[in-house]
């Protein structure tokens, strides 16, 4: 029944299957709400929610809400020819000027290897609902607006007299449906009209008593300056179905045909599904046999029967399932004042006994003034909720068989979106994914791998036509339709052939966390086997004997050339020869699991890895960013691609590499702190991998900063209100990136080495406990410590037997981890309690 009471029970969560033996380290942790004390005034102030593939931002207005909707197949343009054949004419003559030493005439001719951009990341439409003109006398100070990260929900409530108002919101992954549950605590008192509206072309109508369908379309192509042989193509087309259900006591008619009324009601709950005529990115949106109009109508039917408690329930459990995996809690020293203790210990009590909305003192402290306050009270529990919002927005945006989490995650509000909503792959879409394996969360990153499936297709295409080579190549921006050809536009940011190859890297690192070698041999080696085919035809032999990659960017950073000329295109940048190590170095390590070293196509690899030119460090002590010492006209530059050794690489390491750890900490500082969100994350976890806390918590403290959307050129970097991460303008990527970070910062881990609290700010985060964290090698990793020394770790394993090295402050033992088992260690790493698994 809607009003009635239900009771679910779950399986127990897996951040729970090793507990702390210290009865005052056990959970404390406060509630991992994102709160509001009033309406969105900007899209950033909107609460995102999804289930991978819809999504929604709530603004919570009062007499007139706004439920503004994405669906990630709603894309401009058709599937495209990214094969040009004049690029290897115009190749041959850059890397002549290339091997002349004239780079800025390089950098010129290079844009004739240019092609057209991306298509556009589009937006679905809106729920609009009107209430009665009573809402505009809410009363003052009972407005409340949340997102609980806990249950994937978002609230708002207020009162228009002695009535109170509540709204739920929430998108179902196995229902594939947004729900939202609208009620008023006295009988009869809630009455509203519902219609859907879109930017894009459209229509809308009633349908029946309780239905309005939405039926679009995108844009065959995108705005100039695209250029389409085709001036009229049919594009994406979509539908979206609104089902309205209500409470025995109201009534519903119908307005002009496109609006429901809704009157005298105890309750409604409205459901919407949506679906488009994307049938992948080889068919053409005119060929597609999907009926997005049936298709929602289906999903509707299949769902009619369960109760808004069903929903909810099946919501609950498919979502915690994912979030529930890993827990953190984050608190200062037990050292400090007594004032200070006393108001830790109020605010967990008050958190811990509040109502299901909250009515604690807490709660009229808004998110926005916890982020303004962080500069000051540098509040552990603030930083545990930014943590936990990245996972929550992977698990919101990425799922088996959606779209990629893209440079918005899902969601947008534009026709024509800051750099088309696309995914770039110079660091952007590589960061959305670096929590899916550490902050376990590796189903939400199966979505990259059909992508990186779909763009080797095209993308052998792009290798065959325009490089004249084998395998498979992508360059810097792509989009739905798998585009692998290079951007519009100049050659510092357009001509990057390496965006595949970092890719791929994901490839054998989701091995090195889930030893899943089924994956492995059908799904990773296939893909690694076509980028590295393509790497050692794009790899020349050099004058000094050394493999070179000619032309050559560091991802949008110019250079001063020796002739003082301003240039971008050189040979061999140390990002090139990075990627390309890191890529060898997996296809190597995966033929020897699949019992492959004997491949012809190995025995180069390992040829052409004696090759590669060595990682160099500058005359001033830094990295160098290009194969020659050339002036660096911008020392602050966002970009960190010459340290992707270091992270998300693993050739520049402390124990093996301390002379270029030395110079990466130059280059960091060189750097300096100022970026965009993603940069500031970036360099959070290169501090990381550094075990330099200090600076990994500067740049934590550096990327809590307030972010007025009104004035957001003021700002770098930075945080909206509702937590979004700013470039400005909003980028998802540094909110993912902040995560991996985070867990860089308490777990770092090789597929024999364990390193435990490597870049822990003990004076920060004195006492803690981590739960659930992934480490490679299967390993799942528990660890608390107190006044910012290890107390505990807890390591188990539910399928693979390995021996792990334990690190901590140069102490190290082995340990053996048998599958099924789970081991707790004290402060010394010695092993004092095992069980098993299912106990």
């Amino acid at each position: 029944m809607e009003d009635g009471e239900w009771v679910l029970v779950r399986r127990p969560a897996e951040r729970d299957f090793w507990k702390p033996t210290s009865m005052d380290l056990a959970d404390t942790s406060t509630p991992l709400k994102v709160t509001f004390s009033g309406p969105a005034k900007h899209w950033t102030d909107a609460i995102p929610i999804g289930n991978g593939r819809l999504g929604a931002m709530v603004w919570g207005g009062i007499a007139s809400e706004t439920l503004q909707l994405n669906e990630d197949t709603l894309w401009t343009g058709v599937p495209g020819n990214y094969t040009d054949p004049k690029v290897p004419a115009a190749l041959s003559e850059v890397r002549k000027l290339v091997d002349n030493g004239e780079y800025a005439e390089a950098t010129k001719a290079a844009v004739k290897l240019s092609d057209s951009p991306s298509d556009v990341y589009q937006l679905l439409g809106d729920i609009k609902l009107e209430f009665d003109d009573s809402h505009i006398k809410f009363t003052e100070g009972t407005y409340h607006r949340e997102l609980d990260l806990e249950t994937a929900t978002a609230r708002v409530k207020y009162s228009v007299g002695d009535v109170e108002f509540t709204r739920e919101h929430f998108v179902s992954n196995p229902d594939q449906v947004m729900v939202t549950k609208i009620s008023g605590s006295k009988p009869g008192s809630l009455s509203f009209t519902v219609s859907l509206d879109s930017k894009l072309h459209h229509t809308s109508q009633v349908n029946g008593k309780y239905q309005v369908i939405m039926q679009g379309s995108c844009p065959g192509k995108r705005i100039p300056p695209r250029v389409s042989a085709n001036d009229n193509p049919k594009g994406i087309q979509f539908a979206a179905v609104l089902d309205l259900q209500i409470s025995q006591a109201g009534f519903v008619h119908s307005l002009d045909d496109k609006k429901l009324k809704v009157e005298g009601s105890d309750w409604a709950v409205l459901l919407l599904v949506a679906s488009s005529s994307f049938d992948g990115p080889f068919t053409m949106p005119s060929d597609s046999k999907k009926d997005p109009t049936s298709e929602s109508l289906n999903a509707l039917k299949s769902i009619k029967t369960l109760s808004y408690s069903d929903l909810y329930a099946h919501h609950l459990d498919d979502y915690q399932n994912l979030f529930h995996r890993v827990s953190l809690q984050l608190s200062k020293s037990s050292k400090s004042n007594l004032k200070d203790d006393a108001m830790e210990m109020k605010k967990v009590k008050s958190y811990t006994t509040k109502s299901y909305f909250g009515n604690s003192q807490d709660d009229a402290v808004s998110t926005a003034e916890r982020v303004k306050s962080f500069q000051t009270d540098e509040d552990p529990s603030f930083v545990e909720l930014l943590y936990q919002y990245g996972r929550y927005l992977l698990i919101s945006s990425s799922r088996p068989g959606t779209q990629v989490s893209s440079l918005q995650g899902i969601w947008n509000k534009d026709i024509e979106p800051a750099w088309d909503g696309a995914p770039h792959l110079n660091i952007n879409l590589q960061m959305n994914y670096w929590p899916s394996l550490s902050c376990n969360l590796k189903e939400c990153q199966e979505p990259l791998f059909d992508y990186i499936s779909n763009l080797s297709i095209n993308g052998s295409k792009t290798a065959k036509v325009n490089y004249e080579a084998s395998g498979w190549v992508v360059h810097q921006v792509s989009d739905i339709w798998a585009k692998t050809s290079a951007d519009r536009g100049e050659a510092v940011w357009a001509l990057w052939p390496m965006g595949g190859a970092w890719l791929c890297t994901h490839l054998w690192e989701h091995y090195t966390y889930t030893m899943d070698k089924d994956f492995l041999r059908n799904k990773a080696y296939p893909l690694l086997e076509g980028c590295t085919s393509f790497l050692l035809d794009w790899l020349i032999e050099g004058p000094g004997g050394y493999l070179e990659t000619s032309p050559s960017t560091s991802p949008e950073h110019m250079f001063v050339a020796p002739d003082g000329k301003p240039a971008s295109v050189s040979y061999s940048s140390t990002m090139d020869i990075a990627i390309i190590r890191e890529v060898f170095s997996g296809i190597v390590s995966a033929a020897e699991v699949l019992g492959r070293k004997n491949y012809t196509l190995i025995g180069k690899v390992l040829e052409a890895q004696t090759k590669l030119p060595p990682t160099k460090i500058s005359r001033d002590g830094s990295v160098m960013e290009w194969a020659q010492d050339f002036q660096d006209p911008d020392v602050h530059h966002r970009h960190l691609s010459h340290l992707f050794g270091l992270f998300p690489g693993h050739t520049i390491t402390v124990e093996k590499t301390p002379d270029l750890c030395k110079a990466a900490d130059y280059t960091l500082f060189k750097r300096g702190e100022e970026g965009p969100g993603w940069s500031t994350t970036w360099k959070i976890a290169l501090w990381a991998r550094l075990h330099n806390s200090e600076h990994a918590y500067r740049m934590v403290k550096h990327l809590i900063n307030l972010v007025d959307p009104t004035h957001e050129s003021d700002f770098e970097g930075g945080l909206y209100s509702n937590l979004f991460t700013a470039h400005p303008p909003f980028q998802i990527d540094a909110n993912f990136g902040f995560s991996a970070a985070v867990a860089e910062m308490l777990v770092q881990s090789t597929m024999k080495d364990l390193y435990l609290l490597p870049a822990l700010p003990r004076d920060k985060w004195a006492n803690g406990c981590v739960k659930g964290l992934k480490a490679r090698g299967g390993v799942t990793v528990n660890i608390c410590w107190r006044e910012g020394d290890l107390e505990e770790v807890g390591l188990w394993s539910k399928e693979q037997n390995s021996v792990q090295r334990l690190h901590y402050r140069g102490t190290i033992i082995k340990a053996k981890i048998s599958s099924g088992k789970v081991y707790t260690f004290n402060r010394q790493l010695k092993c004092v309690k095992t069980f098993k698994l299912s106990e």
